[in-house]
C-alpha cells in the first residue's frame, strides 16, 4: 500500500506551477481526440476520476490518502489541509489547479498517479479536465437522479436511413464515430428474429410464406401487429419479469416444500396481454391489496411481494427471518423498480452512492406491516402450500372475475399475498443489519437523493407507489425501459440494468434513453407502444454481419451498428424444439410441469420431508409445455435450462448471465426432450410426399426458419445416407427411436426413420438454431 501526501511544500509547488504554466499547452497537446464542445462532469469527468483517482480519494474513508476527496465539489474546491494556500480544484483556472499539475507533470516524485499505483492518464484525459476546469470545474448531481427531459432530436447526415425516432440517437452516435450502420436484414432472419423477441416462438411455414409472399411496403409493419396481438406475446413478456419477481414452484432453504403461487403467474401474462399500463402493472403488485375496495385480481397482482425464499424448518428464529422476508422485499423494490443497489445499505451507510442507513429502514418500513411470521408451519400438506395472508381461489373466482387463471380441478388454491397489520409495527434501524439490534426509530420514507416522500402521500406501499410514478421521480420510467431495450438488443442503454447508481455504467445514449423515459410516460406507460418503437426501428432491423472494421471499433456493439448476435434464453432454447417439432401444447397459464430429467437429483438434495422429496414426472401434453412452465425447485432448478443460464429464483434477476459452455452442446445432442421432438418430427415428415431433399428442406425451415442453401442440403442428405448404412437392423433402429413418451407410429420404416431423426438431430444442434441474428 503506498501512501503520498498531496501537497507539496510551499517552495515547491510554487516551482511547479511557474513550470506548468509555461508549459501546459504543449503538454495536453499530445492528445489528437476531438474533445466534446461541453464537458460534462457525469459523462466525462467522473469516470476518469473514478478509475483513476478515486481509490485514493474517494468515498472510502479507510483508503483516503492526504484527507482529499475529489468526489464531493465542497471537498476538492476547499483549501489542502497540509497546504492551506493551495487548492485542488479552482474553478476556471487549471493552472491553479493542484489536480490538474500533478497529473500533467511529468516529474515522476510528484506526479498523480504515482507511478507505484500502474495507473496512468492518457493525454486526453488530461485534456478533458483541463478544459472541464477551464469551464468552471462544475459538478453535477448524478445523472441518475436528475429528472429526465426529452432533448430535441439529433440531427443527421443520413435522415435517409431513419425508420422513427430512436434511430436518429443511434445514428448520430454512428457518425460520430465514422461508423455506417448495416442494412436491414434479410426477410428470413428478420422474421424469425421478431417472433423470438415478441412472442418467444420461432414462426411456422405459413407465417414465413405470407412474409416472405407480402411485397408491400409496410409487409414488415403489419407482421410485427400480428405477433404483438398473439397470445404467446404475453407469456414471453412474463418470462423477464417472472426473473425479476424471483418467482418459483418451491419456498426455498432446505426443505424446499411445494409452493402453490402459480396464479400469480397466470396473472402476469394476463397483464401483459391485456397491455396494462407500466404504472398500473406495479401498483398493483406493490399495493394492489391496499387499493380502494380492493378486487381479487389486485389482491393477487400483490403476490409479486411474497415471491421469496420461506423456510419451514423447525428451530430457527422467527423474527430473523420475518427480517429477512422484509429485507428482501426492500432490496428487490430498489434493484426492480429504481435500479439501485439499497441493500449496499442495509448495514451502513452506502459507501458510493448518497443513500444512509436511516433512509434503507425508511424503505424498509413500507414492507414491514405485513401480516406474517418468519416460521409459519412446518413442511405438511396443502395448507402449508401457501403462508398467510393469503388468498383462496375458488372455482366461482376463476368463472366470474380470475377467468385467466388455468384452474382445471376442484380442489383448494391458495395463493400468498399481501395484508397489513391493523396496528403499525415500528422499524428500527438495525445495527450493522443484525435482526434483534434496534437502533433509531423510524418513519417510512424514501432516499432525499432521489425525490423526497411528498407530505401528501399516504406512509403505505400505497404512497408508494405514488411516490414511484411522480413524473419528477429520475429513475422509474428509465429504469423500465433500459429493460425492455435489453430484452430485444441483449445489453441495455445502461448495461449494469440493476445499479443506475454511482458504480454503475454510463448510458452508452443518454439523451435516447431520456428521450424513451419522457416518451413514455407521456404516452401513458404503455408497454407494447414501447415494444412496437423499438421492434420497428431501423436499428433493431439492421443486419447482424460483423466486419472486421466494426469488429475493431466497437467489439461490444455498443453503438449497435450491427444487429446484436447471441443465444436465446434458456426458456426459449426449448420452446423452438417443441413448436419446431409440432410438440409444442400452447394451454396458457396453469401449474407447473415437470418434463424429462436425470433420475436422482431432488433426492440427493432434499431433506426427504414433502411432496418434492422425489421428483414425480409428468406425463402426455405436461412434457410438452413452453419453457416457462417448467416446475422450479429452487435448491434445485431445471439442469437443463441452468445449463443455458436461466435464474435458479432465489432473488431478483434483472439480467442473466449468457455463457457459452460445452455442456450446452450437450445437452441440445443429448436432451431426451430434443431426441423425441427429432424423432417425432422426422415420422412426421416420412408421413407426407416429397423427396428427401424436400423433407430435409421442410425440416431445416421449422427449425432454423430459412430455406437451406444448396450444400447444405446436400451434407444433410448426405449424413441422411450414412445413417441409413448405419442403422444394418430395425432393431437397432429401435433402440434409437425409444426416446420419450410420444407414440411411435407402426406403419413406418424404422431405419429411415431413425436415420431421418439424426440428420434433424444435426440441425437442432446448429449454432444458427438457438441464437438470435
Amino acid at each position: 500500500m503506498y501512501r503520498r501526501l498531496f501537497c507539496l511544500s510551499l517552495g515547491l509547488a510554487a516551482i511547479i506551477y511557474a513550470i506548468q504554466a509555461c508549459n501546459s499547452s504543449s503538454k495536453t497537446a499530445v492528445s489528437d481526440e476531438k474533445l466534446p464542445d461541453s464537458i460534462s462532469y457525469n459523462f466525462h469527468v467522473r469516470p476518469i476520476l473514478s478509475d483513476k483517482c478515486f481509490i485514493c480519494h474517494g468515498p472510502d474513508a479507510n483508503k483516503r490518502e492526504a484527507d482529499l476527496r475529489l468526489d464531493i465539489a465542497e471537498e476538492a474546491y476547499k483549501a489542502l489541509k497540509e497546504h492551506p494556500s493551495a487548492h485542488a480544484i479552482v474553478p476556471f483556472k487549471p493552472n491553479a489547479s493542484e489536480v490538474f499539475l500533478r497529473i500533467s507533470s511529468q516529474d515522476s516524485t510528484v506526479m498523480m498517479p504515482p507511478k507505484s499505483s500502474n495507473l496512468k492518464l492518457t493525454a486526453n484525459e488530461i485534456s478533458i479536465i483541463e478544459k472541464w476546469i477551464k469551464q468552471g470545474g462544475k459538478y453535477e448531481k448524478h445523472w441518475a437522479f436528475i429528472p429526465p427531459k426529452k432533448p430535441a432530436l439529433p440531427e443527421v447526415e443520413n435522415p435517409v436511413w431513419v425508420k422513427n425516432d430512436i434511430d436518429y440517437f443511434i445514428l448520430d452516435k454512428l457518425e460520430q464515430k465514422g461508423l455506417e450502420p448495416n442494412k436491414e436484414a434479410d426477410k428470413e432472419r428478420l422474421l424469425k428474429r421478431a417472433s423470438l423477441d415478441i412472442t418467444g416462438l420461432p414462426p411456422d411455414l405459413q407465417m414465413m410464406d405470407r412474409f416472405m409472399a407480402d411485397k408491400s411496403n409496410n409487409a414488415y409493419e403489419k407482421m410485427v401487429e400480428s405477433l404483438l396481438q398473439s397470445k404467446a406475446y404475453g407469456e414471453k413478456m412474463a418470462l423477464h419479469w417472472l426473473d425479476v419477481a424471483r418467482y418459483a414452484d418451491s419456498h426455498g432453504y432446505q426443505d424446499d416444500n411445494y409452493r402453490s403461487q402459480w396464479p400469480w403467474r397466470d396473472w402476469v401474462i394476463h397483464a401483459f396481454n391485456q397491455n396494462m399500463p407500466y404504472n398500473q402493472f406495479i401498483s398493483w403488485q406493490l399495493a394492489g391489496d391496499l387499493m380502494p375496495n380492493a378486487s381479487k385480481e389486485q389482491l393477487l397482482a400483490t403476490g409479486f411481494n411474497r415471491n421469496h425464499k420461506i423456510t419451514e424448518e423447525g428451530g430457527v428464529i422467527d423474527e430473523e427471518y420475518r427480517v429477512e422476508y422484509v429485507t428482501d422485499r426492500t432490496n428487490t423494490f430498489g434493484k426492480a423498480l429504481i435500479g439501485v443497489t439499497l441493500e449496499c445499505a442495509h448495514c451502513h451507510d452506502h459507501k458510493y452512492d448518497p443513500f444512509s442507513q436511516k433512509e434503507y429502514y425508511q424503505v424498509f418500513a413500507f414492507f414491514n406491516n405485513v401480516k406474517e411470521v418468519g416460521l409459519e408451519s412446518s413442511v405438511g400438506g396443502p395448507e402449508t402450500y401457501a403462508k398467510k395472508p393469503l388468498m383462496e381461489i375458488s372455482n366461482k373466482d376463476v368463472k366470474e372475475i380470475l377467468k385467466f387463471v388455468n384452474k382445471q380441478d376442484t380442489d383448494k388454491l391458495i395463493v400468498s399475498v399481501m395484508g397489513d397489520a391493523d396496528t403499525l409495527r415500528k422499524t428500527y434501524i438495525l445495527n450493522r443489519g443484525v435482526y434483534d439490534s434496534h437502533g433509531t426509530e423510524v418513519e417510512a420514507g424514501t432516499p432525499k437523493s432521489i425525490l423526497s416522500f411528498a407530505e401528501g402521500y399516504p406512509k403505505n406501499r400505497l404512497g408508494l407507489t405514488q411516490w414511484l410514478f411522480n413524473k419528477q421521480n429520475p429513475l422509474t420510467a428509465r429504469v423500465f425501459v433500459n429493460q425492455v431495450w435489453q430484452e430485444f438488443f441483449g445489453r441495455g442503454i445502461v448495461k449494469t440494468s440493476g445499479d443506475f447508481g454511482m458504480q454503475g455504467e454510463l448510458p452508452s445514449h443518454p439523451e435516447l434513453l431520456d428521450w424513451l423515459a419522457v416518451d413514455f410516460m407521456e404516452h401513458g406507460w404503455n408497454i407494447k407502444r414501447l415494444v412496437k418503437q423499438i421492434v420497428s426501428s431501423a436499428t433493431y432491423r439492421q443486419s447482424a454481419v460483423i466486419s472486421q472494421g466494426k469488429l475493431k471499433t466497437d467489439p461490444e456493439n455498443v453503438l449497435l451498428a450491427r444487429a446484436p448476435r447471441y443465444r436465446i434464453p434458456a426458456e426459449l432454447v426449448r420452446d423452438v424444439v417443441m413448436a419446431s417439432s409440432g410438440l409444442l401444447v400452447k394451454t396458457i397459464g396453469g401449474p407447473s410441469v415437470k418434463p424429462y430429467q436425470p433420475a436422482g437429483l431432488w433426492e440427493s438434495a432434499t431433506s426427504g420431508r414433502g411432496i418434492l422429496a422425489s421428483y414425480k414426472q409428468d406425463h402426455k401434453e405436461s412434457l410438452y409445455r413452453r419453457g416457462m412452465y417448467t416446475f422450479i425447485k429452487r435448491t434445485v432448478p431445471p439442469p437443463a435450462m441452468g445449463i443455458f443460464d436461466a435464474s435458479n429464483r432465489d432473488q431478483c434477476e434483472v439480467k442473466r448471465l449468457n455463457t457459452n459452455t460445452p455442456l450446452q452442446a450437450l445437452v441440445m445432442m443429448n436432451d431426451p426432450s430434443v431426441l423425441e421432438a427429432s424423432r417425432v418430427l422426422a415420422a412426421r415428415l416420412l408421413g407426407g410426399n416429397g423427396s428427401l431433399e424436400e423433407k430435409v428442406t421442410k425440416a431445416f425451415r421449422l427449425i432454423v426458419c430459412r430455406k437451406p442453401t444448396d450444400k447444405e442440403i446436400k451434407l444433410l442428405s448426405a449424413y441422411y445416407a450414412d445413417q441409413q448404412k448405419a442403422f444394418k437392423k430395425e432393431s437397432d433402429a429401435l433402440k434409437v427411436l425409444s426416446v420419450g413418451e410420444y407414440p411411435l407410429p407402426a406403419n413406418i420404416n424404422k431405419i429411415n426413420m431413425a436415420a431421418l431423426m439424426g440428420t434433424i438431430t444435426i440441425i437442432y444442434n446448429l449454432e444458427e438454431t438457438i441464437t438470435k441474428s
